[in-house]
């Protein structure tokens, strides 16, 4: 089973940084491809970064462009995701994210950080 375990949320002023970490533990004996999610009130939940098992090929959604960097450390499963210029409308929960060995698809999930950005 793998775990995965979020960490780096809170609260920030408009125009702030922060820094997401996740680190999947368990039974990985490969890197896997990871991404990370959110969830604001009222809205569904949204891809938000991605990023490959070798840490290429990383994916953005238009709103976090130019803004957001994901990155990831070689022979580790652990992501960031680095937000730069947060705005109100980037608070919500993140959830960590990775993909399985065969599906190819997000199956193992965090339980989840808050962020919030206050104007």
């Amino acid at each position: 089973q793998v775990q995965l375990v979020e960490s780096g949320g809170g609260l920030v002023q408009a125009g702030g940084s922060l820094r997401l970490s996740c680190a999947a533990s368990g039974r990985t004996f490969t890197n896997l491809a990871m991404g990370w999610f959110r969830q604001a009130p009222g809205k569904e939940r949204e891809l938000v970064a991605a990023i490959n098992q070798s840490g290429g090929n990383p994916y953005y959604t238009d709103a976090v462009k130019g803004r957001f960097t994901i990155s990831r450390e070689n022979g580790k499963n652990t992501v960031y995701l680095q937000m730069n210029s947060l705005k109100p409308e980037d608070t919500a929960v993140y959830y960590c994210a990775a993909k399985g060995i065969v599906t190819r698809e997000y199956y193992y999930w965090g339980e989840g950080t808050q962020v919030t950005v206050s104007s």
